[in-house]
């Protein structure tokens, strides 16, 4: 009979993107294994993990806003309805493990799982721990965990420090280059900046960006701009009245492999999933932590990078003023990044997926 395990999590590419990745690494460890995802209803995974080739329920949950809101009087309904689809959906498929994530989903399907005697795994991508992973915690049978002194967050006998599981296909980037430039329409002796802003966009790294892109362009660089959803048309808008090839808009990039194998120096967020990528990429990199994040856990991840020397900090209030002139300077330093992909390169964790992936497999009675 083929193991069974459930996946459970989301909200945003950073929960989304790690799971895949483990399910990828079950799959080539353990080929029967059968893969089930649970995510929230109307949240990026009901359409990102299908596209991967899994499949999804969704359960009905949603998160508490931390402000005054009417809507938080739905939650305890919610909340309800979402924990008997949890335990219905655990009776019919029979998982021999379950993990989680982080994001909505994850909480209400690994208590019902703990309550029913299914073994737990907690993958926690940040430095500083979610509210829903610190809940479960005590419950669960194993913690996998991306920065050392999870401690403060988790039963220190659980946890295993293993980094952050990330896509196979950005492992040496470096030999798609010519791909890439082919795929991006860029050309090979330019120098290209990718600014990217997470899954849903950054409004503070989009409008610096909007403000100066015409000077990279005019200094003779080449730009690869992810958006978001929000901010899309305001972007096509700009680009197109720079009449020039050097600038390319998408509100989405799937192909990440491609993204980073084009880009010479890239400017980011501070997501956890992002700074693992980066690390594995071995990119020159410009973070620019979402400051409103829980526990300011972004700021917490960039300077984990910015300590070592691997990579260059800007506040997020003061992007308007520094992001472009940060990003010329950088381009312009061959030195520099050298310095920086020699320090981020030794922050890579590689085998993440697999390692995960391993234990998940030892908790299968």
């Amino acid at each position: 009979m083929s193991k069974r395990v459930i996946i459970s999590g989301g909200g945003t590419g950073g929960h989304i993107y790690p799971a895949i990745a483990i399910a990828n690494a079950l799959k080539e460890i353990e080929p029967g294994i059968e893969i089930l995802f649970v995510g929230a209803l109307g949240k990026m995974e009901m359409e990102k993990v299908p596209r991967a080739g899994y499949n999804i329920i969704g359960l009905p949950i949603v998160g508490i806003k931390r402000e005054i809101s009417i809507d938080n009087l739905a939650f305890p309904m919610k909340l309800t309805r979402s924990l008997w689809k949890a335990r219905s959906v655990i009776k019919d498929f029979k998982p021999d493990v379950a993990i989680g994530v982080g994001g909505f989903a994850s909480g209400p399907l690994l208590m019902i799982a703990s309550l029913l005697g299914i073994p737990t795994l907690i993958q926690e991508q940040n430095s500083y721990a979610g509210i829903t992973n610190k809940l479960l915690a005590k419950r669960a049978s194993r913690i996998c965990v991306a920065y050392p002194g999870m401690e403060a967050f988790f039963p220190k006998e659980k946890i295993k420090v293993y980094g952050n599981p990330v896509r196979s296909d950005i492992v040496d980037v470096t030999s798609k280059r010519s791909e890439a430039l082919a795929y991006f329409g860029f050309q090979e002796d330019r120098k290209t900046l990718f600014v990217m802003g997470g899954s849903l966009g950054a409004k503070s790294i989009n409008e610096s960006l909007n403000a100066g892109i015409a000077d990279l362009v005019k200094a003779g660089y080449q730009v690869l701009w992810q958006t978001g959803k929000g901010f899309i048309s305001t972007a096509q808008a700009t680009v197109s009245a720079l009449k020039s090839n050097s600038a390319k808009v998408f509100e989405f990039i799937y192909e990440m492999d491609l993204a980073y194998a084009v880009a010479d120096v890239v400017v980011s967020r501070a997501g956890a999933l992002s700074v693992s990528e980066l690390c594995l990429a071995v990119k020159p990199t410009i973070l620019i932590p979402f400051p409103f994040a829980s526990e300011d856990h972004q700021t917490k991840n960039a300077m984990n990078l910015v300590e070592q020397d691997a990579a260059v900090f800007i506040k997020d209030s003061s992007a308007a003023e520094e992001l472009i002139p940060g990003a010329l300077t950088l381009l312009g330093d061959e030195k520099r990044q050298e310095e920086l992909k020699i320090n981020i390169k030794k922050l890579a964790k590689p085998t993440a997926a697999y390692d995960i992936a391993a234990e998940v497999l030892k908790l299968i009675k």
